[in-house]
């Protein structure tokens, strides 16, 4: 359930790196110990992002869950999509359940391949 293509941060947000864009949202991890989405708050376009701000929140069933930049860049793209499906984060969190999509200038480094995640997610990092 990690897959092995993305880049992925202590606080269980994903990145996929393409060029000098990166798209995030929260992992399965994440998405799973939260239960059913209800609801998303992401920034807006133009929002100047640094690694480890929060930059949205995740409302679900359960509770309330801040959402961390995992990456430093300006917003280019939301999915605004998870507006009127919100549940599109738990059914599908690594492609149709992206959030941001931002411009990284200075790369992605700090963040953990998949098979880093997959040994902090046992209690190994």
């Amino acid at each position: 359930m990690v897959p092995e293509d993305l880049k992925y941060s202590t606080e269980h947000e994903w990145v996929r790196v393409e060029g000098e864009i990166a798209s995030f949202g929260i992992t399965h991890f994440a998405q799973e110990s939260l239960g059913d989405i209800v609801f998303v708050s992401l920034p807006k376009v133009g929002t100047s992002l640094s690694a480890g701000d929060v930059c949205g929140e995740v409302e679900s069933t359960k509770s309330v869950s801040d959402i961390y930049s995992p990456v430093s860049g300006v917003v280019l793209r939301v999915n605004t999509d998870l507006d009127s499906a919100p549940e599109t984060v738990n059914s599908d969190p690594y492609n149709a359940g992206w959030m941001v999509e931002v411009s990284v200038a200075n790369g992605v480094s700090g963040l953990l391949s998949a098979a880093e995640y997959s040994q902090f997610l046992d209690g190994g990092v």
